[in-house]
């Protein structure tokens, strides 16, 4: 009797624990992995303030309620850590955001509640009793049952047992857990990596005693983790990396025919390189000695073979010219200091506090260059207008949690004491020209090799030396081909371009470039220029803008073209180096900023008449910022918000540099009450600032000049065509254009902003025509005097041409009697503007002449059509 009342208790147990909404089979379930919904006040509490100094970067957790809507979300981090597990079950609760309860092989006991340690305790004891072993959350469906009610999940990649437990003692594998899971149901699971910094310092290849006693910066012990946290708790932050989707994860073709087990080991591998990727986009690769770095490149194979070769057909000793290598190697390679970067990114702040009234970036343009940097090393390429520009990039670098970028420096800038601080920013020096140097060009690309394999960030200026004139310099393509060379020998996975715009309303070089553009040499740089420098804090320089175009994936440049880069001849990869330099200065004018100098200079210099008024003067810009605005181009704040007054500062302040003077009788008179002539002496100046902006206008300007060369109030857009592909052409060697687009585009875009502006009035029953009205005409005209300086070098440039013949003169006298040529046509007033006696324009005028084939007086023809056009076009100009 008593053995069948046992069996029949018994099987009534069986069947409640078969029961899945049974009070006995849930009862079980309570597991220390899991934290409640609510900690407790007082452990919440403190929780909350001992996290309180630690930075979370809001805009990566924006998208985390709506992961959570779509599915299911699994945080991931590197390293087993109860730290970063309260970290971000704490914050992200406080926060609003999906919070992590569920840590996949965590214990927590400490900071339960006692009422749920007791539950757990009691639970587990009564399981056992009947079982003889303790309950297991996957196993049960725990887990699973949790996750898809809603709860987010804690998964760590990397801890000093897993290994073993999961290979040795085949306990659970949360990774295969989750893809098992996933191939279950139909909602994806979110592995969303999570990467915590203790110190954005780059890690050094070799540890230190302190990171063998404390551990490391990325995963510091109990005792470092609490040192920094009181020290400075605002070094600490977390940021949050690209959402895996498993579901998507598991769909690709490789992992469609993997087993379970290669499917985990592939997920946890992806994951770990995306997050080392995270990480090293922060603080940048491993920091190596020089020494080290030495020793590696001139190892490498291809270099030793390269060295090889060149002892034996220069018959020099082997010896010799290995230690001409590593003598290039210390001439060229950075010396990075972290230490020194600190100090550097201090001392910068507080000149930039002294001398300008702020800097505007656009922060969303950096985000992606951000983001962009996981996939591999970026290539910085700014604008070069100033000196500091490159210390202003590093800075903002640095501050916004991004490592300094090794920087492709003149080998003029390498004087002492300068040098070798340059070196320790990041600096490495490269010499104008490789002509004859062999060696020093192989050294040279294996250490680009080096450092893009290591994966640090290389900036450079594509234009290759500070632009004199205001405009973009057309690419040099040099240091270019050597980067893409290294993508080519296996150096990276991707080079991520990142074309940058820094412009200034003033820049410091001011004077110095008027000295260059008027033919004078260029004064080597040295100390002393540093300690003359100091003149400049006792100015203010306006603001700095600071603006990222979308970063280019080179790989995804290649998809488009087909062809291998490995695969490539020598012809198509130079096509496609030039086109790619095109399209990074083509980028960097499209989200360049205009500011209120460059349209005043622009307007002011355009007007056409000898005095103006400020009215007179707020028209014309108004004229350009309706066209500017109708381009979607990016205007700076104070010219939205507002206009007239921006307008009159910017006025005044060209008046106080006497740029401008007053031509009225009362000099106390106020600015808008004022007549105003230009300084003739201070035009070359102007032009500096208008062509900050003149990428933006050519468009304009030679669609307004072919409608103006026709000389009649009515017109068909297919009258514009030739005019406009003859004066792009003519221009080629000043200014970029978008490869892209044709003259048809750019005149039918044209007319467009014409019309929207009153300029133009399509005919009313005749397609494709247009009528210009009276007011349009001189609006026009004002687009049209943007070219006007060019064409007047040009005009020089082909004087000097008609009067010699070719190799009669030298290519430094050459120059010398275009100059004296110029200034001669200047006094008689052959031509009208002091801003065309430009050295750079007539060198870029002589390339343009010398590539179509007029190249002395011995070519009459070419130098009479080319006249005749000039002629046709300044007449209209006017």
């Amino acid at each position: 009797m008593l053995k069948q009342i046992k069996a029949k208790l018994a099987e009534f147990r069986e069947k409640r624990k078969r029961k899945p909404g049974s009070t006995v089979h849930n009862d079980y379930d309570h597991y220390f992995c899991q934290l409640p919904d609510n900690i407790g006040t007082v452990s919440g509490f403190f929780l909350k303030l001992f996290f309180s100094g630690l930075k979370v970067v809001e805009e990566q957790t924006r998208d985390l309620n709506r992961l959570r809507k779509e599915g299911i979300v699994v945080y991931v981090t590197k390293y087993k850590s109860y730290f970063r597990f309260l970290f971000y079950y704490t914050r992200y609760m406080r926060d609003g955001l999906p919070f992590p309860q569920i840590g996949l092989d965590y214990n927590v006991i400490l900071w339960q509640p006692v009422s749920r340690v007791i539950k757990i305790v009691t639970a587990h004891a009564r399981y056992f009793i009947q079982n003889l072993s303790l309950p297991d959350p996957y196993h049960r469906g725990h887990i699973r049952k949790e996750l898809l009610n809603g709860r987010s999940a804690l998964l760590s990649l990397v801890e000093e047992k897993g290994f073993h437990r999961r290979f040795i003692k085949a306990k659970t594998d949360p990774i295969q857990y989750l893809i098992e899971m996933q191939e279950s149901v139909d909602r994806p699971i979110f592995l969303i990596p999570l990467v915590m910094f203790f110190d954005k310092d780059p890690h050094r290849s070799v540890p230190n005693i302190i990171d063998f006693l404390f551990g490391s910066k990325e995963n510091p012990g109990k005792l470092r983790r609490l040192f920094i946290l009181f020290k400075n708790p605002g070094k600490v932050f977390a940021e949050t990396s690209e959402p895996v989707n498993l579901k998507s994860f598991l769909d690709l073709e490789e992992n469609q025919k993997r087993s379970i087990d290669h499917k985990a080991l592939a997920l946890r591998r992806a994951l770990l390189s995306q997050i080392n990727r995270h990480r090293q986009s922060i603080t940048g690769p491993v920091l190596k000695s020089k020494e080290e770095m030495k020793e590696n490149i001139l190892t490498k194979e291809r270099l030793q073979q390269f060295m090889e070769h060149h002892s034996k057909t220069r018959n020099i000793p082997l010896q010799k010219v290995q230690k001409e290598a590593s003598d290039f190697l210390d001439e060229i390679a950075a010396d990075y200091n972290v230490i020194f970067i600190k100090l550097a990114s201090a001392l910068l702040a507080w000149f930039l506090n002294a001398m300008f009234d702020g800097v505007t970036v656009n922060e969303d343009g950096l985000k992606r260059v951000k983001s962009m940097a996981q996939k591999g090393p970026v290539i910085f390429i700014p604008c070069h207008k100033s000196h500091i520009d490159y210390l202003i990039l590093s800075h903002l670098l640095y501050n916004s949690n991004m490592p300094c970028p090794h920087i492709a420096a003149g080998k003029n800038l390498s004087f002492w004491p300068m040098g070798p601080l340059f070196r320790r920013g990041g600096a490495f020096f490269i010499r104008r020209t490789f002509k004859g140097a062999v060696l020093y060009s192989k050294v040279f690309s294996e250490y680009i090799h080096n450092l893009l394999s290591e994966g640090f960030n290389i900036e450079f200026f594509i234009e290759g030396g500070r632009s004199r004139t205001g405009k973009m310099i057309l690419p040099k393509l040099g240091l270019l081909s050597i980067l893409l060379n290294a993508y080519r020998n296996g150096a990276c996975e991707d080079l991520i371009f990142s074309p940058i715009f820094i412009g200034y309303d003033r820049v410091l070089e001011e004077s110095s470039y008027l000295y260059e553009i008027e033919g004078k040499e260029k004064q080597p740089e040295n100390f002393r220029q540093v300690i003359k420098a100091r003149k400049f804090l006792k100015k203010r320089y306006g603001r700095i803008y600071i603006q990222f175009h979308d970063p280019i994936s080179f790989k995804d440049i290649l998809r488009q073209y087909g062809t291998p880069i490995e695969d490539m001849p020598p012809k198509e990869f130079n096509i496609l180096c030039r086109n790619l330099g095109h399209r990074i200065i083509n980028s960097i004018n499209a989200v360049s900023v205009v500011t209120p100098h460059a349209l005043v200079a622009a307007a002011a210099l355009n007007c056409g008449k000898k005095s103006f008024s400020f009215d007179h003067l707020l028209s014309h810009v108004e004229t350009y910022m309706n066209y500017l605005l109708s381009q979607q181009v990016k205007l700076t704040d104070t010219l939205l918000m507002d206009e007239v007054n921006t307008i009159e500062h910017v006025l005044d302040s060209y008046v106080q540099r006497k740029f401008i003077d007053k031509a009225s009788e009362n000099p106390d008179a106020l600015l808008t009450a004022s007549l105003f002539k230009i300084n003739e002496n201070k035009r070359p100046n102007l032009e500096y600032y208008k062509n900050n902006c003149i990428s933006f206008f050519v468009p304009a300007a030679i669609t307004a000049i072919a409608i103006l060369v026709k000389d009649a109030f009515q017109f068909s857009a297919s009258d514009l065509h030739d005019d406009y592909k003859f004066l792009q052409y003519f221009f080629k060697y000043e200014f970029a254009y978008d490869v892209d687009k044709t003259p048809e585009y750019f005149v039918r875009k044209n007319l467009k902003a014409f019309i929207d502006d009153a300029v133009l009035m399509p005919h009313p029953k005749l397609p494709d025509t247009y009528n210009l009205t009276s007011s349009g005409f001189r609006k026009l005209l004002l687009f049209s005097r943007f070219l006007k300086p060019y064409f007047e070098s040009y005009w020089i440039v082909l004087n000097f041409l008609m009067q010699h013949s070719q190799n009669s003169t030298k290519p430094k006298e050459r120059l010398k009697k275009i100059e004296a040529i110029g200034n001669r046509m200047y006094k008689k007033k052959e031509i009208e503007r002091m801003e065309s006696l430009s050295v750079i324009n007539y060198n870029n005028g002589i390339e343009f002449f010398a590539y179509n084939g007029v190249k002395g007086s011995d070519n009459s023809e070419k130098i009479l059509f080319y006249a005749d056009a000039i002629h046709r076009y300044l007449n209209c100009v006017g």
